[in-house]
């Protein structure tokens, strides 16, 4: 292992899961969708942020460069959990996310919007999106658990350091 996935571990805790392997086939394809959503989600939020206004004059959406700044800061948050060891809930925030952007723009799909062709257009994609981030989130899913039901079962334990037949056996037999 190289010296970046040891210091890498330093700052895990001990519950984290562990690099086993390095290199391009250490990732599921799970966790590089994950990755390229993140990716994805950081590049458009950066665009909410500082094109906010373009944005809202594109979708027919005056007056509101504030809220688009502030789903770019969603998107950001959100891409940023995607690239972490554990990308589950981060994909989940995008899912949440894409949810809010859909009430969005479905409220601005109104017929006196001028630009309705255009919020439509980016319905169908945010629509896009949220498929791809729900497919994401099942293998991620799969792939980060840790096979637990929740409960354990002790059915078979006594608490007895051997089984409860050969201590009877034993103490018959003194």
């Amino acid at each position: 292992m190289n010296m970046m996935v040891r210091a890498a571990d330093i700052a895990r805790w001990p519950s984290d899961p562990k690099v086993t392997q390095t290199g391009r086939s250490s990732l599921t394809e799970a966790v590089r969708m994950a990755r390229g959503l993140g990716w994805f989600s950081i590049g458009l939020g950066l665009f909410e942020l500082f094109g906010a206004r373009s944005l809202a004059r594109t979708l027919g959406f005056r007056d509101s460069e504030w809220l688009i700044r502030g789903y770019g800061l969603r998107e950001v948050a959100s891409g940023l959990a995607c690239l972490s060891v554990n990308p589950g809930p981060g994909v989940a925030s995008r899912i949440a996310g894409d949810a809010l952007d859909i009430v969005t723009l479905a409220a601005l799909s109104r017929p006196d919007n001028p630009k309705k062709r255009n919020v439509e257009l980016a319905l169908l994609a945010v629509l896009g999106v949220t498929l791809l981030d729900m497919l994401c989130q099942a293998d991620v899913s799969i792939r980060h658990s840790r096979g637990r039901s929740g409960s354990h079962d002790y059915s078979d334990r006594s608490g007895l350091p051997r089984r409860l037949k050969e201590l009877r056996t034993e103490l018959d037999s003194v």
